[in-house]
């Protein structure tokens, strides 16, 4: 099922993990009588989904809200923004973390300002609110997560117009966190001269519970400040409004530390004596800057006081990581919106003229892979000459019986055309023309350069050039030499193939 309403001027995509927050969401949401109608689509983002016995399963305790559910599988949240945007068919996607709450009118407030957006507008941002308690300061913990109120182009509630989305790839799968991959898609949409707005629509982010180690555990951002510096240079942070933060700080803290033990092991005590003063002088100041403006309670001082010992290492650690793994990130490009395949030397053994069901026998890898285009979201189709119609070997239906064979081994395609006519017709569909192709594009409404053709031979490959089309050649038996070496892309399986797709690699 997918969410196809084209009256709603929006869908709601939600990841989760789980959480008991989603249930108030979505309360919050059917409440609005505005947003009764409104396609809602729960990404469930855990690794290992419960069984649907199992009291806590989402499929069951969502049931009322009238959402359509799909399973992720633990991509990580932009990857499930991903599958869920892909899902929507509305020209607006509004994303909201599991964990918001929806002030009253907000639905009315939303498409208010989606209607008000100006044609170069792609993206708009609500307003969040951080509930902080009355009766003391907040801790550490709470200030950190109140900075989202002044954050810029978060997905807490943010949307986007779909068309944009399909145009700069969607959400950069190579953030794993919920951290820097809203920031990196905005910058994204203004480098394609998109503009962004700030709505006036409102939700409630109140604060998670934590645990002692939660800041350390943040530290694993820095990897992601690695790759924002690679993808956009090193005035990101002025870009996305991102606070400067204490690398440099830290890296003088670590180095304090590593020259007070490395000058005590080898007997230099006076290096050690101001490595150690180094590192105590910069850990105390980080530590009274964590605890100064907080409750200063027993416990949120010895946090404070262990974390901040801990901190500095975990954050070089991390970028020192994060700049050697993204040190070639090229830019994100996305998975495409559609592949279309040639059927028989490329997703079944090709039998010459086949008429018979039972002979249709799948190469190998190829449900997998197809599956796994599902998974992600993107649709799949056929493109398939079948000049045997034309000639008279195969009938009409018998090519409807080997389909439907192909179907029945490789699961459902979003669309199917077949040319039944001969070389010497000179017809617009048989490939190497572009036909089929462009058709399959307008009927699903695909920009042709975000649709990739994979097939085995040469006529593949210039019917999706013809379209506008990208593509990729997985030779089979039938491929010559020189389409190998005039193929732009070559993959040598279809799993192969597929990798390179979702990874935007096309």
């Amino acid at each position: 099922m997918t969410a196809e309403r084209p009256e709603a001027l929006t869908t709601v995509v939600i990841p989760t993990l789980g959480r008991p927050s989603l249930r108030r969401l979505l309360e919050a949401l059917r409440a609005d009588p505005g947003a009764a109608d409104c396609p809602i689509v729960v990404v469930d983002d855990r690794r290992q989904s419960p069984a649907s016995s199992e009291p806590d399963d989402l499929a069951g305790d969502l049931s009322s809200f009238g959402v359509e559910l799909i399973r992720s599988g633990g991509v990580g949240p932009a990857a499930a923004r991903n599958r869920g945007w892909r899902r929507a068919r509305t020209p607006w996607v509004s994303f909201l973390d599991d964990d918001v709450v929806p002030c009253p009118g907000w639905f009315g407030d939303l498409c208010g300002d989606l209607d008000g957006a100006c044609a170069t507008v792609a993206g708009s941002q609500g307003r969040v609110s951080v509930p902080l308690p009355d009766d003391r300061r907040p801790t550490d913990w709470e200030r950190g997560t109140a900075g989202l109120a002044a954050a810029r182009w978060i997905t807490a509630d943010m949307s986007y117009r779909r068309a944009a989305l399909q145009e700069v790839g969607g959400f950069d799968e190579r953030f794993p966190r919920a951290y820097r991959e809203d920031s990196d898609l905005a910058l994204r949409m203004v480098q394609h001269r998109y503009g962004l707005t700030r709505g006036r629509r409102e939700v409630l982010h109140p604060v998670r519970p934590s645990d002692f180690w939660a800041s350390v555990r943040q530290q694993a951002g820095n990897a992601d400040d690695a790759l924002m510096r690679r993808l956009h240079g090193r005035q990101w942070r002025g870009q996305a409004g991102a606070p400067a933060g204490r690398l440099r700080r830290h890296v003088v803290l670590v180095a304090g530390g590593l020259l007070a033990a490395g000058a005590a092991v080898t007997g230099h005590r006076r290096a050690a004596v101001v490595g150690a003063a180094a590192w105590l002088g910069g850990t105390a100041d980080f530590a009274w800057a964590r605890i100064s403006p907080g409750p200063r309670t027993r416990g949120e001082v010895v946090t404070m006081l262990v974390t901040s010992m801990v901190i500095p290492v975990a954050a070089v650690r991390h970028r020192l990581a994060g700049s050697w793994r993204h040190r070639h990130a090229p830019a994100w490009r996305g998975a495409p919106e559609l592949v279309l395949f040639d059927r028989d030397g490329t997703l079944v053994h090709d039998v010459p003229y086949n008429h018979e069901p039972d002979k249709v026998a799948p190469v190998e890898g190829a449900r997998d892979s197809l599956d796994r285009l599902r998974a992600a979201g993107v649709r799949v189709g056929l493109v398939t000459n079948q000049s045997g119609v034309a000639t008279g070997i195969i009938s009409p239906d018998q090519l409807a019986a080997v389909q439907a064979r192909v179907e029945a081994l490789l699961g459902p395609f979003d669309i199917v055309r077949h040319c039944p006519h001969a070389a010497a017709d000179g017809c617009a569909c048989r490939k190497p023309a572009p036909g089929m192709v462009v058709d399959a594009c307008s009927t699903l409404g695909v920009r042709p350069p975000r649709c990739v053709v994979v097939g085995d031979i040469g006529s593949d490959l210039e019917a999706a050039r013809a379209a506008g089309a990208r593509s990729i050649l997985v030779p089979a038996p039938a491929t010559r030499l020189d389409e190998i070496r005039a193929a732009r892309r070559v993959a040598p399986s279809l799993g192969v193939a597929v990798d390179s797709l979702l990874q935007g690699a096309w």
